[in-house]
């Protein structure tokens, strides 16, 4: 430890006096944060209204179906999460399995305790607890798929779209019984970034193949719209879709706030993941093509089995990187599209006649900051997770 110091922080006079003030900037940062969190910081604020900054105006009577959702969300995630084969009998295997989900989500833990302590109810509790249940009822589900012969038979594909099965059919519901004007929060924030991921996705695949073309007319409708939509600010084409959509839809029939901002995030980011993507299939050789069309694959076979798959892995990071923006990026929303999101409520909340003027928007915002970045870090961790794993930039 000495030696690392010595090294890394006191080589010089030079720089043990940046490492002694940067010492002490950072241990005085360090003591006003934490006096803030545990001793001047007034988090009643967020006590009183936890429920509008999560959910926003949500019906109290459609809760419990909500609540029903997270549970068939963490039960899904549960078993996908056993599907990796291990030595079940192994005990250490276990314990290293457990402290890796705790390393990896331990974030996500300490910030739903945080939830149910300033939450502070029974139902708080129970929703907590019913959560890790599902997880652990999850992973005994697929634990059970690898020992039980009749299970084990069932195909891969069938048995993802069984499981899936149950929470979409509770958030789907959800979305039929509940009326979408009443959602807001850090719920909207969600549904609104992972919605967008999933259109986008599959969008900026095309887009980017397009581009690739052989085909005149699709290679120029592919680039059009990609240098149409990247040279747009985000927030320009949020405010047009607000305000300008209905002089040519009436606004009878003009899609709710909800719709727009989805279709406009997911036509942003989708030319975004394009390049990317584009980026990705110009980093494979040129031999690998052509090994394609030494064993008579099609072209249609040759991008989907060969090039795409390796393209994909080489840019996980810029593509996460893509995806984290555009969860941060779901604020806007509540700005252009007047959204009760999240940073709207934690806004709109030190304006109430109990906290105006009182000076609460550090605790307001910072409550906001924290689900973000923890939303953001875990999906960084994660994405880190997959390129060690897929050995991205070492084979």
């Amino acid at each position: 430890m000495i030696i690392w110091l010595k090294r890394n922080l006191f080589r010089s006079v030079g720089d043990s006096i940046i490492s002694v003030a940067v010492a002490a900037l950072s241990g005085w940062v360090i003591w006003q944060l934490l006096q803030f969190i545990f001793i001047t910081g007034r988090w009643e604020i967020i006590q009183v209204n936890l429920k509008l900054l999560l959910v926003g105006r949500f019906p109290e009577e459609l809760m419990w179906m909500l609540g029903a959702s997270i549970l068939a969300l963490s039960f899904w995630i549960g078993a996908v999460a056993s599907s990796s084969k291990r030595d079940l009998n192994n005990r250490t295997s276990l314990i290293k399995t457990g402290f890796g989900l705790l390393s990896r989500f331990g974030l996500i833990i300490a910030l739903g305790a945080i939830i149910i302590a300033l939450a502070g109810t029974l139902d708080a509790v129970l929703l907590g607890i019913g959560t890790v249940a599902a997880i652990a009822l999850g992973r005994l589900v697929g634990l059970a798929r690898r020992k039980i012969a009749v299970l084990a038979k069932i195909p891969w594909l069938v048995w993802q779209i069984l499981l899936v099965a149950l929470p979409l059919v509770m958030i789907i519901q959800t979305l039929l019984v509940s009326d979408l004007s009443e959602w807001g929060g850090f719920l909207i924030n969600v549904y609104i970034a992972i919605l967008s991921i999933a259109l986008a996705f599959p969008l900026g695949v095309f887009l980017a193949l397009g581009r690739r073309s052989s085909l005149p007319i699709v290679r120029l409708v592919c680039t059009s719209y990609i240098e149409l939509v990247r040279g747009a600010p985000l927030f320009v084409l949020l405010l047009l879709a607000g305000v300008a959509l209905e002089f040519f839809i009436p606004s009878e029939i003009a899609p709710g706030a909800i719709f727009r901002a989805v279709t406009v995030f997911t036509m942003f980011t989708a030319a975004y993941l394009a390049e990317i993507i584009r980026g990705g299939l110009q980093s494979i050789s040129k031999g690998q093509t052509e090994a394609g069309k030494a064993l008579g694959l099609s072209t249609v076979k040759i991008i989907f089995l060969i090039t795409l798959p390796q393209a994909l892995r080489n840019v996980i990071p810029a593509q996460i990187g893509q995806f984290i923006s555009l969860f941060k990026d779901t604020t806007l929303a509540g700005a252009a599209l007047s959204m009760l999101e999240l940073l709207k409520v934690g806004e709109a909340i030190t304006k109430q006649d109990d906290y105006l003027g009182q000076g609460l928007v550090y605790e307001s915002l910072g409550f906001v900051a924290l689900l973000f970045w923890v939303g953001s870090y875990v999906m960084s961790r994660e994405s880190q997770r997959l390129e060690r794993k897929l050995g991205v930039g070492i084979r």
